[in-house]
């Protein structure tokens, strides 16, 4: 099978983020496909992605795998680690070897490590100066990522942090706020409907979650109203 060049991936990437910009498009879904295209573009194991709330404080709303989506958890309790950090300092963070970070983070690297990830790189969700939220990708290998995939990163959370704050859907802080805290909400729905998911049909949270998204695609419906008719048990994924 023909190899596809890496300047139409990137295309390609850019091309599904903007296809989410739809009228009353879910933030959700458009986070997940950032973090999905990133972990396929920039050759990385896992990626998490956490936004902060209207009082400011970090709330995991995508990942890639049940591990990372642990990490990041983990750094939202303790209030430390590099997506923590990338967020407060606004700039990306670059940890070639997890195990070597020290006292840094202890509880992020010893997690982490556990997990079997051994390199972080983060990339602030910013726009303007103002910073929302960061972006974390794990790698199963030590060492930093190019500079061409360090700009190729920032630029897609560039993107899509400019879609959620886009003047088209977003005109004052109020309705910033609103939407975040939505997002927020519509996270522990989802969380609730993949455990149920995954009780009911035995299978694991990943696969919860991908019969979740499949069927919310499939019928043009958002996550969350998903997650609700699964927890309302009118929908059997």
């Amino acid at each position: 099978m023909k190899s596809i060049p890496r300047a139409s991936r990137v295309s390609a990437a850019f091309l599904k983020i903007a296809d989410t910009l739809v009228d009353d498009y879910d933030v959700l879904d458009l986070l997940h496909t950032l973090v999905d295209e990133c972990v396929g573009l920039l050759d990385a194991t896992a990626a998490g992605l956490m936004l902060a709330g209207p009082d400011g404080v970090l709330q995991v709303l995508a990942s890639t795998s049940e591990e990372s989506h642990l990490i990041e958890v983990l750094q939202q309790e303790t209030g430390s680690g590099p997506c923590v950090e990338c967020y407060t300092t606004g700039v990306p963070i670059t940890i070639s070897d997890i195990a070597g970070t020290g006292d840094r983070w202890p509880e992020f690297r010893d997690a982490a490590v556990a997990l079997g990830f051994q390199s972080v790189h983060g990339f602030p969700m910013r726009v303007r100066g103002r910073t929302i939220g960061a972006m974390n990708l794990f790698r199963t290998d030590t060492g930093e990522l190019s500079a061409e995939d360090i700009a190729i990163g920032q630029a897609l959370a560039d993107v899509s942090t400019i879609s959620i704050l886009q003047e088209r859907t977003i005109r004052e802080s109020a309705v910033v706020n609103d939407q975040l805290q939505r997002a927020l909400n519509s996270r522990i729905l989802i969380e609730q409907a993949k455990g149920m998911i995954s009780h009911i049909s035995t299978v694991d949270t990943n696969e919860a979650f991908q019969r979740l998204r499949s069927h919310a695609r499939a019928h043009n419906t958002s996550l969350r109203d998903t997650a609700e008719a699964v927890l309302n048990r009118t929908l059997t994924l």
